[in-house]
């Protein structure tokens, strides 16, 4: 198997020293973000997270793994607040 080349953002990020923060306070940042794919919602990144995972919550209600993942889906983009591109 041929070898991949080493990620730049593995580096950047990967020792997780940048920043550290508990999950509560990057859900907090994230209201922050002006999301550049729909910048005219009226409500913070975090409400769509909570909206996220109480629906899946209602959905699937034995499934609590699954409702951590939909509040914690979109902080991947609070790293548009450290300069990288959304």
């Amino acid at each position: 198997r041929p070898q991949r080349p080493p990620c730049p953002q593995n580096a950047k990020y990967g020792t997780c020293s940048l920043r550290k923060m508990s999950a509560m306070e990057a859900l907090d940042l994230l209201d922050q973000v002006v999301d550049e794919s729909d910048p005219d919602v009226d409500f913070p990144n975090s409400y769509h997270a909570y909206q996220t995972a109480e629906g899946i919550r209602r959905a699937h209600p034995d499934k609590d793994w699954f409702h951590l993942v939909g509040l914690l889906h979109d902080l991947g983009k609070v790293l548009a607040l450290f300069g990288e591109p959304q």
